[in-house]
């Protein structure tokens, strides 16, 4: 049995025909900066197009170069107030340092919001993983993670908080049950939620700490070649936070299902090599997974009110199609511990829907 995937909406994915620079003021303002900078890139302003859009104000652009050593770059608009070049800049230079392949800011407008990227190319993870190549793709993958957390040094990245954490979930209760299902909890329900939420935290917080990439999964991840492979995108949200996290991200990933003993197997041999590592995990493979599936808990809970809010206030409806995956990981990960009864049960009365039987821990 292989994956089930969707097509990726990627930054670095697409590479469309040029758009009319003169129809948008900001990309108009992006084009006027790139002709200010040095003839050894040898920009054709021209060629400027969309390389699509995330999920957040930032959009990419590619344009051609007529340097041999970088046919083609990126440039990206993250405009103020709405978004910060900053936090890019940084994590771009500790993840590099860690042996992360990122891509290199070559030049930058900070107040403007401009950036000029290398371009690490568009093979996108979620479009290439297959039965075939799935176990080495994903075993560079956590060969980079294992690198970047290695790493880790507390005061380099914001600390994941509990204050953090906690609103991330809340993001469920609020944009997933209220506005997108049309639910109103009761007094008994919320109670239960926060219940729910004490105890993820609890073991959220417990956790060893690293460098926390905050989004690793296959829409940010580049088939690159040898060594370098993968190219990482999108880590302008690092923080420093629980090592089971970005796993999660990685092997539990809202775009692309694989079978559970699958997953697993994964995540034994992601285990194995951080031990090897040195990193800090636990002796024990099963408290290590236990910790995998709480963090994945909170992730997961995130994540739906995070799509729901996509919908329901930015009018970006292609994240609906992931919800039905994100939903099946959080009532397959409740089910299989009792302490999540009571969770489980809300999620039954918001769904509509008889909770699956699971094996507890």
């Amino acid at each position: 049995m292989g994956a089930s995937a969707r097509a990726a909406s990627h930054p670095m994915s697409t590479s469309p025909t040029p758009s009319r620079i003169d129809a948008d003021p900001r990309q108009r303002l992006l084009a006027d900066w790139l002709a200010t900078l040095p003839d050894d890139y040898a920009l054709a302003i021209e060629t400027l197009r969309p390389a699509s859009s995330d999920a957040s104000f930032r959009r990419y652009f590619r344009i051609d170069s007529g340097s041999p050593k970088h046919p083609t770059l990126i440039a990206m608009d993250a405009p103020p107030p709405m978004e910060d070049c900053r936090p890019f800049v940084h994590a771009a230079q500790v993840f590099a340092s860690s042996g992360m392949t990122v891509p290199r800011v070559l030049e930058s407008d900070l107040p403007r919001g401009f950036l000029l990227l290398e371009d690490l190319g568009s093979r996108v993870y979620l479009d290439e993983l297959d039965e075939a190549r799935a176990d080495a793709m994903y075993a560079d993958a956590s060969r980079a993670l294992v690198c970047a957390q290695l790493a880790s040094r507390p005061g380099v990245f914001p600390d994941y908080s509990r204050e953090l954490l906690l609103r991330e979930l809340m993001l469920y209760p609020d944009w997933y049950v209220a506005k997108h299902k049309g639910v109103e909890l009761g007094f008994a329900q919320r109670e239960s939620l926060t219940r729910a939420f004490d105890l993820l935290l609890e073991n959220n917080l417990a956790q060893p700490r690293v460098h926390v990439h905050r989004d690793y999964h296959s829409r940010n991840l580049m088939v690159l070649e040898g060594d370098a492979n993968p190219g990482v995108l999108d880590f302008q949200d690092a923080v420093y936070g629980p090592i089971t996290y970005d796993l999660v991200s990685l092997l539990r990933d809202a775009y692309v299902k694989w079978p559970e003993e699958r997953v697993l197997d994964w995540a034994i041999r992601h285990w194995e090599r951080s031990r090897r590592a040195g990193l800090p995990v636990s002796r024990d493979f099963s408290d290590f997974y236990r910790d995998f599936e709480w963090m994945g808990l909170q992730r997961h809970l995130k994540v739906l009110g995070i799509f729901a809010r996509l919908y329901r206030r930015d009018g970006k409806d292609r994240y609906l199609a992931d919800l039905p995956l994100v939903l099946e990981y959080v009532i397959s990960a409740a089910s299989r511990y009792t302490a999540f009864a009571p969770l489980l049960k809300v999620i039954e009365q918001v769904e509509g829907r008889t909770p699956r039987v699971g094996y507890t821990f």
